[in-house]
């Protein structure tokens, strides 16, 4: 479901790439010349390598096709899209006459339709945009998501992935991420980024490398490892990136509703940011304390010179330690920093933070 606002859905609900009104075209993108160029192993942080097996005969080429067309759109990015639109059936019409594997309404094709494809299945354009034709529908849909990224690219803060931001843009438009300056804080929009997120592993092959969002290494790309548990805490953490500040907002099972100063945001802070990771990664076996004060006296203590992936590092800022995050490799961490701010990632080097007492733990 795009391009309406989440909050405007109870009168208005579209399945599918539902911007209306979209105006322009994609400047200085060629939809067909960039097929075939090469596309680094790192995309915002996602593995980019396709699992054709894992595609429904006939559409893997188109796929990998997509997934060059620019850096924030994969192939396995690709691919969940088109498993959460329609679930592979290219004649599937929804009830807002949304058509075709990605979904277009008419008013949206006819702005940004693409001729790749014939009809019988070919590689050969048949001189019709058809949103029923396969090879059509899906570099039309990934078109309109590298408009989408570039889109929303001056919206993102420091840290924040535009692959995440994209997607918050396909749900609930790119007015509400510019808006919030990051995923806007609608359980619906949150949901659907976490779940084309978390369906890009199924159709991700192997030898695939990852990443922090911010072109930066992390992880086995830095050379360090977490080990299985902490990498997972690493990786269940960098899902979040983007996703607002909410002063006692979040838990284990997501984003959620703070209060006070985080009354009206959608979103997790510093603790709750941790416990959800390191419940995820322990696959809801392991809950922490909700706050970073308890946090730090859990766990396995850890000397900073032997900090690795996933290991949690408490921040005494104003006297006792309440801020915390998860060390991701290559001298960074992620966190959630402060109200108006981002889950982002941060410089563990960075002069205020070594300034500041430092715990860290170990929990796998």
């Amino acid at each position: 479901m795009v391009g309406h606002s989440a909050q405007a859905r109870s009168t208005v609900l579209v399945t599918g790439l539902s911007v209306l009104g979209l105006v322009g075209s994609l400047i200085g993108l060629s939809v067909l010349g960039a097929v075939g160029q090469e596309q680094d192993t790192v995309t915002e942080g996602f593995a980019t390598t396709l699992d054709a097996q894992k595609i429904p005969s006939g559409y893997a080429s188109w796929v990998e096709q997509a997934g060059h067309l620019c850096p924030e759109v994969s192939a396995p990015l690709v691919a969940a899209q088109i498993e959460a639109e329609s679930g592979w059936n290219p004649k599937a019409v929804s009830p807002a006459q949304a058509q075709g594997l990605s979904q277009f309404i008419p008013g949206t094709w006819a702005t940004w339709g693409v001729d790749a494809a014939g009809k019988d299945g070919s590689a050969e354009p048949d001189g019709v945009a058809d949103p029923f034709t396969p090879g059509d529908a899906i570099m039309t849909q990934a078109r309109y998501d590298c408009w989408l990224a570039d889109k929303v690219k001056d919206a993102a803060p420091s840290g924040a992935d535009v692959t995440r931001l994209m997607l918050a843009a396909y749900n609930a438009g790119p007015g509400a991420v510019q808006q919030y300056g990051g995923v806007p804080p609608y359980p619906e929009t949150q949901a659907y980024v976490v779940r084309i997120i978390e369906a890009m592993g199924r159709y991700t092959g192997t030898g695939t490398a990852t990443g922090t969002g911010t072109g930066e290494p992390s992880g086995e790309t830095s050379g360090e490892t977490g080990g299985a548990f902490g990498d997972r805490v690493v990786a269940a953490a960098r899902k979040w990136l983007g996703t607002p500040y909410s002063w006692g907002g979040g838990g284990v099972e997501g984003p959620g509703l703070g209060f006070a100063q985080g009354a009206n945001t959608v979103g997790f802070d510093c603790s709750s940011l941790v416990q959800n990771a390191v419940y995820q990664a322990s696959g809801g076996t392991l809950i922490l304390p909700r706050v970073s004060q308890l946090q730090v006296t859990a766990g396995e203590s850890v000397d900073r010179a032997d900090i690795r992936p996933g290991d949690v590092i408490g921040f005494a800022l104003h006297g006792s330690y309440d801020h915390i995050g998860i060390y991701i490799g290559g001298g960074q961490f992620i966190h959630a920093p402060k109200t108006g701010d981002v889950v982002k990632i941060s410089d563990l080097n960075d002069a205020y933070y070594t300034s500041k007492p430092q715990k860290i733990r170990r929990f796998g």
